[in-house]
């Protein structure tokens, strides 16, 4: 059984980043899944800049085609509007669900639109939590209203989610004019 003392080394950079504990629970990954920004593939804590993510990204979840698992991802943003005072924590950027095992979040349905990073102040990080769905059927009962103050922990509980089953996370920030490069 894993503690937060020693964590599993697959979740020591969400620990380090302080995403377990600010968004989720500590967990044990049992899904690998990539995510890709014009083919940059995301790793905890790479930084990419608001203009390289204003699209959806490319989401693939590693497995068997022919298995009948569902996902659902959930991509917020805990430092809303400055990580000093995150008074909005957590910013609801987008929600998929019925992702398939083997497939990718363009599969699945897409609850809540996808909405690109915009950091007015400081580094935020952007969180994609992965959940397995409990049974084929089984989908959110309805978006949240507003993208403010959402809870991935609230949202997991309210569905019949659990633990995350993946979960990685970029970091980003206000481009400058000056420094913007495409």
């Amino acid at each position: 059984m894993a503690s937060m003392e020693t964590p599993p080394r697959s979740v020591e950079p969400l620990v380090a980043g302080k995403v377990i504990g600010d968004v989720i629970d500590l967990f044990v990954p049992a899904v690998e899944f990539t995510v890709e920004y014009d083919s940059k593939q995301i790793s905890n804590g790479v930084e990419i800049t608001p203009a390289a993510a204003a699209h959806k990204p490319t989401l693939h979840i590693k497995g068997s085609p022919d298995s009948n698992n569902l996902y659902t991802l959930v991509m917020a943003d805990p430092d809303a509007p400055s990580p000093s005072e995150p008074t909005f924590r957590e910013w609801l950027h987008w929600i998929v669900t019925d992702v398939p095992e083997g497939g990718d979040a363009s599969e699945g349905r897409e609850v809540v639109e996808y909405m690109g990073p915009k950091p007015p102040a400081g580094i935020h990080r952007y969180v994609f939590t992965l959940f397995r769905q409990t049974e084929s059927q089984q989908v959110p009962h309805k978006p949240p209203e507003v993208r403010s103050n959402f809870k991935t922990r609230q949202f997991a509980t309210d569905n019949g989610l659990g633990l995350p089953v993946a979960a990685l996370y970029f970091n980003s920030q206000k481009e400058h004019a000056a420094s913007q490069k495409r």
